[in-house]
């Protein structure tokens, strides 16, 4: 490749999958959505699928095998205490940098993406409406500075609740990453597009699992929740399973977004990328 030749490469990031109907659906088409696209890389946000609360060593394994080469979570992973071996042991599977260094696990991982080029995944999680952890836009600035000594391809999952707060990091970063996803409020947003220094940005990509539900949560249980106003158990919603996600083009030269597509599939029989 010459000096001035541009080069792409496509990344799949799979939203917040969820639920056994969503990891199902998931593992089950995720080769066939990778190949469909012309996917280089793909990452998928694993955080909601073992009722809701994280993942184990067995669901990784099963998420790997299908194509997956980088996992996110978010601030559910806690609540599955069999994740924490598992942040421990594989790098490949990221929890939000910003949560107190003692916790187990990274926050950002370099892997290759093509040959000769590599790509550094990053997490990092919100704190509007959220845990009081350390501050993301410190936690990013500084894991940024150290990727990009690497490589100038950056993908950042920004797990946050409040959309102003994302939309604040996508301008903070903006020229210094390649992508910023959002994810956690499980709700795809409608504003997918390329910042003026080069970043892709989406408020947030969406949930992968059971459409009929609230959240993916089920009806009846949301319903009691809210106007019983006290405490109901979890439970998994089933039906009307989609997978939620967002493609990537990036010049691997420079690290800048060429193009981002949002997707919701509820028929993986037929083309609509």
């Amino acid at each position: 490749m010459s000096s001035n030749e541009q080069q792409l490469a496509k990344v799949l990031f799979i939203g917040d999958t969820v639920g056994a109907a969503g990891f199902k659906a998931v593992v089950q088409q995720l080769s066939g959505i990778k190949q469909e696209v012309g996917a280089d890389f793909c990452i998928v946000n694993g955080e909601n699928i073992v009722k809701g609360k994280g993942l184990s060593a067995v669901e990784a394994k099963a998420l790997f095998e299908a194509g997956a080469d980088v996992i996110t979570t978010g601030n559910h992973i806690w609540e599955n205490w069999k994740a924490r071996p598992l942040l421990a042991e594989d790098r490949r599977v990221l929890r939000p940098l910003n949560y107190p260094r003692r916790n187990p696990g990274w926050g950002y991982v370099v892997m290759d993406l093509l040959p000769d080029v590599q790509i550094g995944v990053l997490q990092i999680q919100g704190r509007v409406y959220m845990q009081s952890i350390d501050c993301p836009f410190a936690a990013a600035e500084k894991a940024v500075a150290r990727i990009r000594e690497s490589t100038p391809v950056v993908f950042v999952d920004f797990h946050a609740e409040a959309t102003a707060e994302k939309g604040a990091m996508a301008w903070f970063l903006d020229g210094q990453v390649s992508c910023i996803a959002g994810t956690h409020t499980h709700i795809q947003t409608n504003d997918a597009r390329i910042m003026p220094q080069g970043t892709a940005f989406i408020t947030d990509v969406g949930m992968s699992g059971p459409f009929d539900s609230v959240l993916g949560l089920r009806k009846d249980v949301a319903l009691r929740r809210f106007t019983l106003q006290t405490p109901h158990k979890y439970e998994e919603a089933t039906d009307d399973v989609r997978i939620s996600g967002i493609t990537v083009t990036i010049d691997v030269k420079t690290g800048n977004a060429q193009e981002i597509k949002a997707f919701t599939l509820p028929d993986f029989t037929t083309s609509v990328l």
